[in-house]
C-alpha cells in the first residue's frame, strides 16, 4: 500500500466560521486518493487534518484564527466534576429514565462547518461542554487542607483550663485516629455558655467521611489491626485506610444498572466502509440522524446535508484499513462509533484509529437527546476506548481532539480535557497546554518551543528523494525533474515537501500531471 496525494496548494482570503471574517482564512491542502495510517499519523503530527479525503493544514501565521493541533493523555486523564455530572446524568437516565434539567448553560456553541476549498468542508469535532479544570483529586486536596486549617483555628481558640481525660483517650484510640493528647474542657457553671464537656458539634460532611473511613478500616485492615495488638503496638499507629479515592473513568461509565433499567445503551464500532454489512445496513438511519443534526444544530438547509455530502465528508476516507498482528483487534482505519439507545441510533462519533492515537473527526447526534450532553459523553467514551486499545497496543496512547482555537472563546473548551498538549507550529514538538496559554493570551499566533535555536527536525532536507507518481510510474523527484521544463514546478514541489516533511515526502507519492 502507498499514499497517493494531489497537492492543491494555498488557498487564502476565504470565509472563517469562527470569527466570521469574510477573507481571513488561509490554508494549504491536498486531495488524498489513498493514504496509509502511518502517513496520516505523521501528517497530523505536523498540523494536518482531514475532511473526507481532503487533507488540509492552516497557514498559522497568516490565518485569522490559528488552529493548534491538540492531544489528550488518556492514561493520565481523570474526569473532572463536570465530566462526572454528565456520566451520572446518563446513568440516571438509563436506570430510571430521569431527565436532568438546567444543563444547557454548560454547553458552548457547537463548532461550525466551514469552507476548506472548492466545496470541501473542514469538519471540526465537538466535545460540547465546558469542563471544570480541576480533577477530583485536586478538589479533595483543597477540601482536606481547608478542614485542617479549621481544626487548627479551633484548637488555638481553646482556653487554658484544658484537662486530659483518660476515657476520651481510649475513645480516640478506638477510633483509629492518632494518639496525640485529647483536650477536654471543664464544664461551665449553669447558665453560662455551652457545656464544653460534651462533644462539639460536627459538620455532617465530616461525620460521613469519618464513618466511611472507619468502615474501610474494618474491612481492609482487620488483619493488620490484630497483628499490631498481638505485638503490643498501640492501635493509633495503624496506617489510616485510604478513603474517598476518585473512581476511574471506566468505573463511572460502566457502573452496573438494575435489571429493570428504563433504557439500554449499546456502543458499536463499525468500519466506515460500504463493504461492511453492519455499516451498510445502518447507513440510512445514520444519514437521517446526520441531516436532523445539521438542520437543527447548524441551521443547514436539508439539500446541503444530503446523502452525497454525508458520504463525501463522513463515510469516504482515504485511510487504508490495516490489521497487523501487533495492532488493535479492530485494526487501523476510519470508523463510526454508533450509540444505540433502545434499538435506534442517537449519536455517531466518526474516528480514525491510527498507530499512536484515536483521532476524533466529527460527532453528530439526535437533538432530542441534547439533555444528555452527548458531545462530552462521547468524548469520555472515546478517551476510555483509547485506554482499552492501549492495553493490547501499548504505543497507541493518545486521543487527538482536532484543533484548539484560543482566539475563539467558544472553541477553548477542548483545552479543559487535561493533561493535554499543543503542537508547536514551527518546530512540531508537543508542549503542555499550561505552558502555552500565557503566550496565547498575548498573541493569537505563538511559537511554543522556548528554545530559539530549535528547528523543525522533520523538515525537508533532500528534495531529490521526494517520491513522485507520474505517468503511472513512481520515481524520485531527482529523476522526474530532468524531464520538466516548467520553472514553477520546483517551487510547488518544494512548498509541498516543506509542509509534509522529509519522512512523508519519501513515503507518499505526489501525483503530477
Amino acid at each position: 500500500m502507498a499514499s497517493v496525494v494531489e497537492y492543491k496548494g494555498l488557498k487564502a482570503g476565504y470565509y472563517c466560521g469562527y470569527c466570521e471574517s469574510r477573507e481571513g482564512k488561509a490554508s494549504c491542502g491536498m486531495w488524498a486518493h489513498s493514504m496509509t495510517v502511518q502517513d496520516y499519523q505523521d501528517l497530523i503530527d505536523r498540523g494536518w487534518r482531514r475532511s473526507g479525503k481532503y487533507v488540509y493544514k492552516p497557514v498559522m501565521n497568516q490565518t485569522c484564527c490559528p488552529q493548534y493541533t491538540i492531544r489528550c493523555h488518556p492514561l493520565q486523564f481523570q474526569p473532572s466534576k463536570s465530566h462526572k455530572k454528565v456520566l451520572k446524568k446518563m446513568l440516571k437516565f438509563l436506570a430510571k429514565g430521569e431527565i436532568s434539567k438546567g444543563n444547557c448553560e454548560d454547553e458552548p456553541m457547537d463548532s461550525t462547518m466551514e469552507d476548506a476549498v472548492d466545496g470541501d468542508f473542514a469538519l471540526m469535532n465537538k466535545l460540547d461542554i465546558k469542563c471544570d479544570l480541576k480533577t477530583l483529586s485536586s478538589d479533595l486536596k483543597v477540601s482536606i487542607e481547608s478542614e485542617e486549617k479549621e481544626k487548627e483555628k479551633s484548637l488555638k481558640k481553646e482556653g487554658s483550663k484544658d484537662l486530659i481525660h483518660p476515657q476520651a483517650i481510649e475513645e480516640k484510640l478506638g477510633s483509629g485516629e492518632p494518639s496525640h493528647s485529647i483536650k477536654v474542657h471543664v464544664g461551665p457553671k449553669p447558665g453560662k455558655g455551652a457545656d464544653l464537656s460534651k462533644p462539639p458539634c460536627r459538620k455532617a460532611k465530616e461525620m460521613r467521611k469519618e464513618r466511611k473511613r472507619l468502615k474501610l478500616m474494618q474491612q481492609s485492615s482487620a488483619g493488620a489491626f490484630e497483628g499490631f495488638q498481638a505485638q503490643g503496638q498501640p492501635v493509633s499507629l495503624l496506617p489510616k485506610a485510604k478513603s474517598n479515592q476518585p473512581k476511574s473513568l471506566e468505573d463511572l461509565i460502566f457502573e452496573s444498572l438494575p435489571e429493570d433499567a428504563s433504557h439500554k445503551l449499546e456502543v458499536r464500532l463499525v468500519p466506515a466502509s460500504f463493504e461492511d454489512p453492519e455499516f451498510k445496513s445502518s447507513f440510512n438511519q445514520s444519514l437521517s440522524l446526520y441531516t436532523k443534526y445539521q438542520v437543527a444544530i447548524h441551521q443547514d438547509e436539508p439539500d446541503i446535508c444530503d446523502k452525497s455530502e454525508f458520504t463525501r465528508f463522513l463515510c469516504n476516507s482515504p485511510l487504508e484499513a490495516e490489521h497487523p498482528a501487533n495492532g488493535p483487534e479492530c485494526g487501523y482505519g476510519s470508523f463510526h462509533q454508533q450509540y444505540w439507545l433502545d434499538g435506534k441510533i442517537i449519536a455517531v462519533g466518526v474516528i480514525d484509529i491510527l498507530p499512536y492515537c484515536v483521532s476524533s473527526v466529527y460527532l453528530y447526534y439526535d437533538p432530542d437527546y441534547s439533555f444528555l450532553s452527548l458531545g462530552v459523553y462521547s468524548a469520555l467514551r472515546e478517551i476510555a476506548f483509547t485506554r482499552q486499545l492501549h492495553e493490547k497496543t501499548s504505543q497507541l496512547s493518545y486521543y487527538y481532539m482536532g484543533f484548539y482555537i484560543h482566539s475563539c472563546p467558544k472553541m477553548r473548551y477542548k483545552g479543559q480535557y487535561r493533561p493535554s498538549d499543543l503542537l508547536c507550529p514551527e518546530t512540531y514538538v508537543w508542549v503542555p497546554i499550561e505552558q502555552c496559554l500565557p503566550s496565547l493570551d498575548n498573541s493569537k499566533y505563538c511559537r511554543f518551543n522556548q528554545d530559539p535555536q530549535a528547528e523543525d527536525e522533520g523538515r525537508s532536507k533532500e528534495l531529490d528523494r521526494l517520491r513522485v507518481f507520474h505517468r503511472r510510474s513512481a520515481m524520485p523527484y531527482g529523476v522526474y525533474k530532468n524531464h520538466q521544463e516548467d520553472p514553477s514546478e520546483e517551487a510547488v514541489v518544494l512548498e509541498y515537501a516543506n509542509l509534509v516533511g522529509q519522512k512523508c515526502s519519501e513515503t507518499m507519492l505526489l501525483f503530477r500531471h
